[in-house]
């Protein structure tokens, strides 16, 4: 069951072995063609094993709408003007809702769109070093590798949702 507008939320993220990852409070913020909309003030505290952050901007993150498996390895986050960057799309297991908990498990590749608009996949070291270390079966790895290639060319070329489609979300989370 996807959480009402307003409700807080936890996202929970993972690494392969059910190791933990970043976990972070959200607020739902709405859903819509795309999937579900996640509001994280500036000032939200991120933290994984570690290390801790605290967001500088405030973000909105997408759960891609439910469908075929395929299409919904990633997450993606949107910052707002001065973060330090555009877009953040990290490549994961399909997400799914938990109760008001949302889960995924982090698969190392990253498409990142800069405030400059450079578009670029990242870690991708890690993602070869991982598939040894944690022993990412082989459906796995080739879900995330096409899963980056295909969300680096939408981010590239401004496909939706990497259209501009979050700036309403931005503003519905501004004005909360």
């Amino acid at each position: 069951m996807t959480p009402r507008p307003g409700d807080a939320v936890r996202v929970v993220m993972s690494k392969w072995g059910d190791r933990p990852h970043w976990e972070f409070d959200a607020v739902a913020l709405g859903s819509d063609e795309h999937g579900d909309w996640l509001g994280f003030p500036g000032g939200t505290q991120m933290t994984r094993p570690g290390l801790s952050v605290v967001s500088p901007v405030d973000q909105v993150g997408l759960v891609p709408a439910p469908g075929p498996d395929a299409e919904r390895g990633w997450l993606a986050t949107f910052h707002a003007p001065r973060g330090p960057v555009h877009t953040y799309v990290d490549m994961t297991t399909p997400p799914y809702w938990d109760g008001h908990v949302v889960r995924a498990v982090d698969l190392d590749l990253d498409v990142i769109r800069e405030t400059d608009g450079r578009v670029w996949v990242d870690d991708e070291d890690e993602f070869a070093l991982h598939q040894v270390e944690l022993g990412y079966p082989e459906d796995v790895v080739a879900l995330a590798s096409a899963t980056a290639a295909r969300i680096r060319v939408a981010v590239e070329q401004r496909l939706a949702p990497f259209d501009g489609s979050a700036d309403a979300w931005l503003e519905r989370l501004a004005r909360r």
